[in-house]
């Protein structure tokens, strides 16, 4: 992938006097970083979007902040939204050491077809988005691939520990934890808690009918045996 560059200016305008910020088409934003101090930026509205589109928050970038000698590489920490417009409120910036390891979450790409949901009629069932991994920023992934052909069957599924990272890459969530699974259709699941329920009545009254047929087989005491 190419490198993805942005380029910021540095920010006098704190607090609630962003929002004029943003009217004039400027982003607030803020770069930290261990061992860096953290520094207040404003970067171009249009130029943020089409950055965060393409990096995520799982690929470097290339960040070029004026009075500084050559690019910062960042990564997308957080991204603040307003919550019924999505329109972007502020962004964090991580900059990054290229010989220390740092950890995010990589977004999963899902590949391919289930055949038990063509086959077998079941429902994908997604349990997870993103993976948390450790690595050195030049060995980020911008995406984790799970491919969904190998399910075949219902309640079949794909686990953290089925997949396979780039060399570099460590993946730190539970490799216990189911990412997909194959569940079955809404009416299957009526029809087999109904077939159960059945079963359970039937089960019941045949029972209910052998403690009746003992009763009557039963014989009567006689006088002997009451004395």
């Amino acid at each position: 992938m190419d490198q993805i560059e942005l380029v910021a200016v540095s920010r006098d305008i704190l607090g609630k006097k962003v929002r004029f910020l943003r009217r004039q088409g400027l982003i607030p934003a803020n770069l930290y970083g261990h061992n860096v101090e953290s520094t207040a930026l404003q970067i171009e509205t249009s130029q943020l979007k089409h950055t965060l589109t393409k990096a995520g928050k799982s690929s470097l970038i290339a960040l070029k902040v004026d009075g500084t000698k050559g690019p910062k590489m960042v990564i997308v920490r957080d991204v603040q939204r307003e919550p019924l417009s999505g329109e972007l409120l502020h962004v964090d910036l991580y900059q990054v050491k290229m010989e220390e390891k740092i950890k995010l979450e990589v977004p999963l790409l899902f590949v391919g077809e289930a055949p038990a949901i063509k086959e077998r009629g079941g429902i994908l069932v997604q349990n997870m988005s993103s993976l948390e991994v450790e690595c050195l920023p030049a060995d980020m992934p911008h995406n984790i691939e799970v491919d969904l052909s190998v399910l075949e069957e219902i309640d079949q599924a794909v686990h953290v520990k089925d997949l396979r990272a780039d060399e570099g890459v460590t993946i730190l969530t539970d490799p216990d934890q189911a990412i997909v699974q194959i569940a079955r259709s809404r009416v299957e699941v009526e029809i087999a808690e109904e077939v159960a329920a059945a079963e359970a009545v039937a089960e019941a009254e045949a029972e209910a009918e052998a403690e009746v047929e003992e009763k009557v087989e039963a014989p009567e005491p006689t006088e002997e045996a009451a004395e």
